[in-house]
Protein backbone atom coordinates (compact mmCIF):
# COMPACT_ATOMS: atom_id res chain seq x y z
CA UNK A 1 0.00 0.00 0.00
CA UNK A 2 1.47 3.61 -1.11
CA UNK A 3 2.65 5.95 1.91
CA UNK A 4 0.28 8.28 2.43
CA UNK A 5 1.11 12.16 2.74
CA UNK A 6 -0.66 15.05 4.58
CA UNK A 7 -2.65 17.62 2.30
CA UNK A 8 -3.48 21.39 3.51
CA UNK A 9 -6.88 22.49 1.36
CA UNK A 10 -9.40 24.91 1.17
CA UNK A 11 -12.24 24.00 -0.52
CA UNK A 12 -16.33 25.14 -1.40
CA UNK A 13 -19.13 22.59 -0.15
CA UNK A 14 -22.56 22.83 -2.71
CA UNK A 15 -23.99 25.35 -0.56
CA UNK A 16 -20.80 27.57 -0.91
CA UNK A 17 -19.37 27.34 2.39
CA UNK A 18 -15.49 27.84 2.47
CA UNK A 19 -13.29 25.06 4.56
CA UNK A 20 -10.03 24.68 5.68
CA UNK A 21 -8.28 21.20 7.21
CA UNK A 22 -5.87 18.62 5.96
CA UNK A 23 -6.34 15.43 4.43
CA UNK A 24 -4.38 11.88 4.25
CA UNK A 25 -3.65 10.65 0.59
CA UNK A 26 -0.91 9.31 -1.37
CA UNK A 27 -0.56 11.88 -4.07
CA UNK A 28 -2.60 15.29 -4.80
CA UNK A 29 -4.74 13.70 -7.74
CA UNK A 30 -5.88 11.28 -4.79
CA UNK A 31 -6.13 14.41 -2.28
CA UNK A 32 -8.80 16.00 -5.01
CA UNK A 33 -10.28 12.82 -5.54
CA UNK A 34 -10.88 12.33 -2.15
CA UNK A 35 -12.32 15.71 -1.23
CA UNK A 36 -14.96 15.44 -4.45
CA UNK A 37 -16.24 12.56 -3.19
CA UNK A 38 -17.33 13.90 -0.20
CA UNK A 39 -19.09 16.93 -1.99
CA UNK A 40 -16.09 19.15 -1.91
CA UNK A 41 -14.31 21.34 -4.59
CA UNK A 42 -10.57 22.07 -3.76
CA UNK A 43 -9.76 25.51 -4.67
CA UNK A 44 -6.01 25.37 -3.46
CA UNK A 45 -4.27 22.09 -2.34
CA UNK A 46 -0.78 21.65 -1.16
CA UNK A 47 1.71 19.01 0.47
CA UNK A 48 1.92 19.34 4.27
CA UNK A 49 4.91 21.90 4.54
CA UNK A 50 5.09 23.78 1.29
CA UNK A 51 2.13 26.10 2.31
CA UNK A 52 -1.08 27.22 -0.27
CA UNK A 53 -0.63 26.95 -3.85
CA UNK A 54 -0.44 30.49 -5.09
CA UNK A 55 0.19 31.98 -1.80
CA UNK A 56 3.21 33.24 -2.45
CA UNK A 57 3.20 35.95 -5.88
CA UNK A 58 6.27 38.25 -6.26
CA UNK A 59 5.06 41.39 -8.60
CA UNK A 60 6.05 41.30 -12.05
CA UNK A 61 6.12 36.87 -12.43
CA UNK A 62 3.28 34.75 -12.79
CA UNK A 63 1.43 36.82 -15.34
CA UNK A 64 -0.43 35.46 -18.22
CA UNK A 65 -0.40 31.97 -19.67
CA UNK A 66 2.37 30.98 -21.22
CA UNK A 67 1.50 30.36 -25.05
CA UNK A 68 3.26 27.20 -25.49
CA UNK A 69 1.40 25.65 -22.75
CA UNK A 70 -1.95 26.87 -24.01
CA UNK A 71 -1.20 25.67 -27.21
CA UNK A 72 -0.52 21.96 -25.73
CA UNK A 73 -3.63 22.34 -23.96
CA UNK A 74 -5.72 23.05 -26.65
CA UNK A 75 -4.20 20.15 -29.18
CA UNK A 76 -4.92 17.44 -26.39
CA UNK A 77 -8.29 18.80 -25.55
CA UNK A 78 -9.62 19.33 -29.28
CA UNK A 79 -8.00 15.73 -29.96
CA UNK A 80 -9.88 14.13 -27.03
CA UNK A 81 -13.14 15.59 -27.58
CA UNK A 82 -12.97 14.72 -31.39
CA UNK A 83 -12.60 11.10 -30.37
CA UNK A 84 -15.79 11.01 -28.81
CA UNK A 85 -14.74 11.74 -25.01
CA UNK A 86 -16.47 13.58 -22.96
CA UNK A 87 -15.74 17.46 -21.79
CA UNK A 88 -15.94 16.65 -18.48
CA UNK A 89 -13.93 13.60 -18.76
CA UNK A 90 -11.03 15.68 -20.79
CA UNK A 91 -10.94 18.52 -18.41
CA UNK A 92 -10.51 15.63 -15.67
CA UNK A 93 -7.39 14.44 -17.94
CA UNK A 94 -5.93 17.62 -18.51
CA UNK A 95 -6.09 19.27 -14.89
CA UNK A 96 -4.03 15.17 -14.25
CA UNK A 97 -1.19 15.76 -17.27
CA UNK A 98 -0.96 19.76 -16.81
CA UNK A 99 1.99 20.41 -15.34
CA UNK A 100 1.63 24.72 -15.66
CA UNK A 101 0.11 25.23 -11.97
CA UNK A 102 -1.76 28.26 -12.93
CA UNK A 103 -3.56 26.03 -16.03
CA UNK A 104 -3.96 23.11 -13.57
CA UNK A 105 -5.75 25.18 -10.90
CA UNK A 106 -7.98 26.99 -13.74
CA UNK A 107 -8.58 23.67 -15.53
CA UNK A 108 -10.07 21.80 -12.24
CA UNK A 109 -11.96 25.33 -11.40
CA UNK A 110 -13.39 24.78 -15.30
CA UNK A 111 -14.25 21.09 -14.91
CA UNK A 112 -15.88 22.42 -11.52
CA UNK A 113 -17.77 24.80 -13.04
CA UNK A 114 -19.03 22.64 -15.83
CA UNK A 115 -20.37 19.79 -13.58
CA UNK A 116 -22.64 22.55 -12.24
CA UNK A 117 -23.96 23.23 -15.09
CA UNK A 118 -22.26 25.95 -16.47
CA UNK A 119 -21.05 26.00 -20.24
CA UNK A 120 -17.75 25.53 -21.08
CA UNK A 121 -17.39 29.27 -22.54
CA UNK A 122 -18.65 30.86 -19.26
CA UNK A 123 -16.90 29.02 -16.82
CA UNK A 124 -13.67 29.63 -19.25
CA UNK A 125 -14.03 33.33 -19.10
CA UNK A 126 -13.87 33.49 -15.38
CA UNK A 127 -9.99 32.92 -15.89
CA UNK A 128 -9.22 35.75 -18.35
CA UNK A 129 -5.65 35.95 -17.70
CA UNK A 130 -5.52 32.10 -18.26
CA UNK A 131 -7.56 31.32 -21.50
CA UNK A 132 -7.70 34.15 -24.22
CA UNK A 133 -10.67 36.05 -25.10
CA UNK A 134 -10.25 34.95 -28.64
CA UNK A 135 -10.23 31.26 -27.29
CA UNK A 136 -13.37 32.05 -25.55
CA UNK A 137 -15.36 33.64 -28.28
CA UNK A 138 -14.51 30.45 -30.82
CA UNK A 139 -15.88 28.06 -28.13
CA UNK A 140 -18.90 29.97 -27.31
CA UNK A 141 -19.75 29.61 -31.31
CA UNK A 142 -18.81 26.40 -31.46
CA UNK A 143 -21.00 25.59 -28.58
CA UNK A 144 -24.04 27.69 -29.95
CA UNK A 145 -23.11 25.64 -33.64
CA UNK A 146 -22.74 22.43 -32.19
CA UNK A 147 -19.15 21.82 -33.39
CA UNK A 148 -17.20 22.42 -29.95
CA UNK A 149 -15.02 20.00 -31.03
CA UNK A 150 -14.23 21.70 -34.49
CA UNK A 151 -14.02 25.08 -32.76
CA UNK A 152 -11.16 23.44 -30.73
CA UNK A 153 -9.23 22.33 -33.36
CA UNK A 154 -8.98 25.31 -34.97
CA UNK A 155 -8.01 26.77 -31.47
CA UNK A 156 -5.40 24.14 -31.15
CA UNK A 157 -3.88 24.96 -35.00
CA UNK A 158 -4.40 29.20 -34.29
CA UNK A 159 -2.24 28.54 -30.78
CA UNK A 160 0.61 26.55 -32.29
CA UNK A 161 0.63 28.81 -34.84
CA UNK A 162 1.00 31.85 -32.90
CA UNK A 163 3.37 30.27 -30.45
CA UNK A 164 5.64 28.96 -33.71
CA UNK A 165 5.53 32.44 -35.02
CA UNK A 166 6.99 34.37 -31.43
CA UNK A 167 9.79 31.48 -31.59
CA UNK A 168 10.42 32.77 -34.79
CA UNK A 169 10.53 36.67 -33.70
CA UNK A 170 12.80 35.78 -30.13
CA UNK A 171 15.31 33.87 -31.92
CA UNK A 172 15.89 36.59 -34.31
CA UNK A 173 16.03 39.33 -31.47
CA UNK A 174 18.29 36.38 -29.61
CA UNK A 175 21.28 37.53 -30.75
CA UNK A 176 21.65 40.92 -30.42
CA UNK A 177 20.47 40.99 -26.89
CA UNK A 178 23.33 38.42 -26.48
CA UNK A 179 25.50 40.45 -27.78
CA UNK A 180 24.23 43.83 -26.29
CA UNK A 181 24.58 41.99 -23.00
CA UNK A 182 28.55 40.65 -23.84
CA UNK A 183 29.39 44.15 -24.63
CA UNK A 184 27.98 45.68 -21.54
CA UNK A 185 29.96 43.19 -19.28
CA UNK A 186 32.91 44.01 -21.45
CA UNK A 187 33.33 47.30 -20.81
CA UNK A 188 32.55 46.75 -16.97
CA UNK A 189 35.59 44.59 -16.86
CA UNK A 190 37.66 46.83 -18.45
CA UNK A 191 36.63 49.42 -16.36
CA UNK A 192 36.90 47.65 -12.88
CA UNK A 193 40.47 45.92 -14.08
CA UNK A 194 42.38 47.40 -17.33
CA UNK A 195 42.18 50.71 -16.45
CA UNK A 196 43.49 51.05 -12.84
CA UNK A 197 46.29 48.74 -14.12
CA UNK A 198 46.68 52.17 -16.75
CA UNK A 199 46.29 54.31 -14.21
CA UNK A 200 48.84 52.82 -12.07
CA UNK A 201 51.50 53.12 -15.09
CA UNK A 202 50.39 56.75 -16.41
CA UNK A 203 50.79 58.11 -12.48
CA UNK A 204 54.53 56.26 -12.63
CA UNK A 205 55.35 57.95 -15.95
CA UNK A 206 54.00 61.58 -14.93
CA UNK A 207 52.20 63.61 -17.85
CA UNK A 208 48.12 65.21 -17.62
CA UNK A 209 45.73 62.78 -19.76
CA UNK A 210 43.96 63.67 -21.83
CA UNK A 211 39.86 64.09 -21.14
CA UNK A 212 38.78 61.09 -22.43
CA UNK A 213 41.28 59.24 -20.77
CA UNK A 214 40.39 60.98 -17.69
CA UNK A 215 36.73 60.35 -17.72
CA UNK A 216 37.56 56.66 -18.10
CA UNK A 217 39.44 57.14 -15.26
CA UNK A 218 37.11 58.73 -13.17
CA UNK A 219 34.57 56.89 -14.25
CA UNK A 220 36.44 52.95 -13.11
CA UNK A 221 36.70 55.06 -9.53
CA UNK A 222 32.68 55.15 -9.74
CA UNK A 223 31.65 52.13 -10.84
CA UNK A 224 30.79 50.86 -7.26
CA UNK A 225 27.90 53.61 -7.29
CA UNK A 226 27.40 53.66 -11.12
CA UNK A 227 27.11 49.99 -12.01
CA UNK A 228 24.26 48.99 -9.15
CA UNK A 229 22.54 52.34 -10.32
CA UNK A 230 22.36 51.93 -13.84
CA UNK A 231 21.45 48.29 -13.14
CA UNK A 232 18.29 49.65 -10.51
CA UNK A 233 17.42 52.13 -12.64
CA UNK A 234 17.24 49.55 -16.11
CA UNK A 235 15.22 47.21 -13.95
CA UNK A 236 12.87 50.56 -12.12
CA UNK A 237 12.42 51.44 -15.66
CA UNK A 238 11.49 47.99 -17.02
CA UNK A 239 8.80 47.68 -14.02
CA UNK A 240 7.07 51.05 -14.28
CA UNK A 241 7.27 50.81 -18.46
CA UNK A 242 5.21 46.84 -18.07
CA UNK A 243 2.91 48.70 -15.52
CA UNK A 244 2.28 51.92 -17.58
CA UNK A 245 2.07 49.74 -21.03
CA UNK A 246 -0.70 47.49 -18.49
CA UNK A 247 -2.63 50.25 -17.18
CA UNK A 248 -2.65 53.08 -19.74
CA UNK A 249 -4.41 52.53 -23.24
CA UNK A 250 -2.80 56.01 -24.77
CA UNK A 251 0.61 54.92 -23.81
CA UNK A 252 0.59 51.47 -25.24
CA UNK A 253 -1.26 53.38 -28.49
CA UNK A 254 2.23 55.54 -28.51
CA UNK A 255 4.34 52.79 -27.61
CA UNK A 256 2.80 50.20 -30.76
CA UNK A 257 2.94 53.31 -33.07
CA UNK A 258 6.55 53.62 -32.25
CA UNK A 259 7.09 50.03 -32.39
CA UNK A 260 5.66 49.87 -36.59
CA UNK A 261 7.47 52.77 -37.13
CA UNK A 262 11.27 51.51 -36.10
CA UNK A 263 13.93 51.58 -39.28
CA UNK A 264 14.68 47.83 -38.56
CA UNK A 265 12.27 46.53 -36.97
CA UNK A 266 8.99 48.48 -37.62
CA UNK A 267 8.33 46.10 -40.68
CA UNK A 268 8.68 42.29 -38.70
CA UNK A 269 6.18 43.92 -35.98
CA UNK A 270 3.86 45.08 -38.68
CA UNK A 271 3.65 41.64 -40.36
CA UNK A 272 3.67 39.79 -37.62
CA UNK A 273 0.21 42.08 -36.67
CA UNK A 274 -1.38 41.46 -40.10
CA UNK A 275 -0.82 38.07 -39.65
CA UNK A 276 -2.33 37.73 -36.13
CA UNK A 277 -5.03 39.98 -37.55
CA UNK A 278 -5.82 37.92 -40.05
CA UNK A 279 -5.58 34.34 -38.49
CA UNK A 280 -7.63 35.77 -35.67
CA UNK A 281 -10.55 37.73 -37.53
CA UNK A 282 -10.98 34.55 -40.05
CA UNK A 283 -10.91 31.93 -37.49
CA UNK A 284 -14.07 33.56 -35.74
CA UNK A 285 -15.77 34.50 -38.19
CA UNK A 286 -15.33 30.78 -39.77
CA UNK A 287 -16.68 28.98 -36.50
CA UNK A 288 -19.90 31.68 -37.18
CA UNK A 289 -19.41 34.22 -34.22
CA UNK A 290 -21.34 37.35 -35.89
CA UNK A 291 -19.51 40.09 -37.48
CA UNK A 292 -19.36 42.87 -34.80
CA UNK A 293 -18.08 40.68 -31.93
CA UNK A 294 -15.08 39.17 -34.08
CA UNK A 295 -14.50 42.70 -35.19
CA UNK A 296 -14.42 43.50 -31.42
CA UNK A 297 -12.75 40.46 -30.43
CA UNK A 298 -9.64 40.40 -32.67
CA UNK A 299 -9.16 44.30 -31.87
CA UNK A 300 -7.80 43.22 -28.30
CA UNK A 301 -6.30 39.81 -29.58
CA UNK A 302 -3.69 41.14 -32.09
CA UNK A 303 -1.75 42.48 -29.46
CA UNK A 304 -1.04 45.90 -31.49
CA UNK A 305 -3.20 48.71 -29.99
CA UNK A 306 -3.01 50.79 -33.12
CA UNK A 307 -4.77 47.94 -34.79
CA UNK A 308 -7.46 47.93 -31.60
CA UNK A 309 -8.12 51.23 -32.18
CA UNK A 310 -8.98 51.11 -35.79
CA UNK A 311 -11.30 48.17 -34.95
CA UNK A 312 -13.30 50.57 -33.04
CA UNK A 313 -13.92 52.85 -36.00
CA UNK A 314 -14.15 49.70 -38.39
CA UNK A 315 -17.02 48.30 -36.14
CA UNK A 316 -18.82 51.67 -36.49
CA UNK A 317 -18.71 51.83 -39.43
CA UNK A 318 -20.13 48.10 -40.80
CA UNK A 319 -23.19 49.39 -37.94
CA UNK A 320 -23.80 51.81 -39.90
CA UNK A 321 -23.84 49.80 -42.98
CA UNK A 322 -20.52 50.46 -44.55
CA UNK A 323 -18.86 47.10 -46.07
CA UNK A 324 -15.70 46.39 -43.88
CA UNK A 325 -12.95 46.91 -46.49
CA UNK A 326 -13.93 50.34 -47.40
CA UNK A 327 -13.66 51.28 -43.31
CA UNK A 328 -10.47 49.17 -42.82
CA UNK A 329 -9.00 50.96 -45.75
CA UNK A 330 -8.89 54.58 -44.32
CA UNK A 331 -6.32 53.19 -41.63
CA UNK A 332 -3.17 53.33 -43.36
CA UNK A 333 -2.02 50.48 -40.63
CA UNK A 334 -3.85 47.79 -43.19
CA UNK A 335 -2.03 47.51 -46.34
CA UNK A 336 -3.69 47.40 -49.51
CA UNK A 337 -3.24 44.41 -50.49
CA UNK A 338 -5.47 42.93 -47.08
CA UNK A 339 -8.26 45.48 -47.72
CA UNK A 340 -8.32 44.48 -51.37
CA UNK A 341 -8.47 40.62 -50.26
CA UNK A 342 -11.28 41.51 -47.44
CA UNK A 343 -13.44 43.39 -50.56
CA UNK A 344 -13.33 40.01 -52.90
CA UNK A 345 -13.86 38.00 -49.58
CA UNK A 346 -16.87 40.56 -49.09
CA UNK A 347 -18.30 40.33 -52.72
CA UNK A 348 -17.68 36.25 -53.32
CA UNK A 349 -18.78 35.52 -49.47
CA UNK A 350 -15.49 33.71 -48.84
CA UNK A 351 -14.33 36.29 -46.64
CA UNK A 352 -12.80 33.81 -44.05
CA UNK A 353 -11.14 31.36 -46.67
CA UNK A 354 -9.33 35.14 -48.54
CA UNK A 355 -8.23 35.91 -44.54
CA UNK A 356 -6.92 32.58 -44.25
CA UNK A 357 -5.07 32.80 -47.46
CA UNK A 358 -3.38 36.93 -46.08
CA UNK A 359 -2.66 34.92 -42.49
CA UNK A 360 -0.69 32.64 -44.62
CA UNK A 361 0.79 34.97 -46.93
CA UNK A 362 1.92 37.19 -43.88
CA UNK A 363 3.10 34.52 -42.12
CA UNK A 364 5.79 33.70 -44.97
CA UNK A 365 6.67 37.21 -44.53
CA UNK A 366 7.42 37.18 -40.73
CA UNK A 367 9.73 34.12 -41.61
CA UNK A 368 11.60 35.84 -44.39
CA UNK A 369 12.07 38.97 -42.32
CA UNK A 370 13.25 37.17 -39.28
CA UNK A 371 15.96 35.58 -41.49
CA UNK A 372 16.75 38.91 -43.06
CA UNK A 373 16.86 40.73 -39.44
CA UNK A 374 19.11 37.79 -37.82
CA UNK A 375 21.51 38.15 -41.38
CA UNK A 376 21.71 41.94 -41.03
CA UNK A 377 22.14 42.87 -37.68
CA UNK A 378 25.10 40.40 -36.95
CA UNK A 379 27.60 42.39 -38.84
CA UNK A 380 25.93 45.34 -37.44
CA UNK A 381 25.92 44.44 -33.82
CA UNK A 382 29.94 43.15 -34.61
CA UNK A 383 31.12 46.83 -35.82
CA UNK A 384 29.02 48.34 -32.47
CA UNK A 385 31.28 45.67 -30.44
CA UNK A 386 34.07 46.38 -32.11
CA UNK A 387 33.40 49.94 -32.56
CA UNK A 388 33.26 50.51 -28.27
CA UNK A 389 36.40 48.31 -27.45
CA UNK A 390 38.19 50.08 -29.71
CA UNK A 391 37.35 53.32 -28.78
CA UNK A 392 38.19 52.40 -25.12
CA UNK A 393 40.98 50.66 -26.20
CA UNK A 394 42.32 54.32 -28.24
CA UNK A 395 41.30 56.23 -25.54
CA UNK A 396 43.86 54.05 -23.16
CA UNK A 397 46.93 54.37 -25.61
CA UNK A 398 46.36 58.47 -26.35
CA UNK A 399 48.21 59.48 -22.84
CA UNK A 400 50.99 57.06 -24.37
CA UNK A 401 51.70 59.57 -26.96
CA UNK A 402 51.98 62.08 -24.70
CA UNK A 403 54.00 60.43 -22.41
CA UNK A 404 56.20 59.66 -25.54
CA UNK A 405 56.39 63.46 -26.68
CA UNK A 406 57.54 64.19 -23.08
CA UNK A 407 60.31 62.03 -23.13
CA UNK A 408 61.75 63.28 -26.40
CA UNK A 409 61.85 66.10 -25.28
Amino acid sequence: MPATKTFHYNSIDATGRKTKGTVEAPNEAAATHLLRARGEVPLELSAAGQGLKQDLKIPGLGGRMKGKDLAIFARQFATMTSSGMSLLRSLSILEEQTSALSLKKAVGEVSSDVAGGTSLSGAMAKHDRVFPRLMVAMIRAGEAGGMIDRALEQIAESLEKDTALRGKIKGALTYPAIVLAFTFVLIAAVLIFIVPVFEAMFKNLGGELPAITQFLVTTSHNMWWIGPLFLGAGIGGTILFKRRLRENEGFRLAVDKAKLRMPVFGSLFSKLAMSRFARNLGLLLNVGVPVMQALAVVGETTGNEVIHAAMKDVQNAVRGGQPMSSAMRLHKVFPEMVVQMIEVGEESGQISQMLDKVADFYDREVDSAAESLTASIEPIMVLVMGAVVGGMVICLYLPMFTIYQNIQG
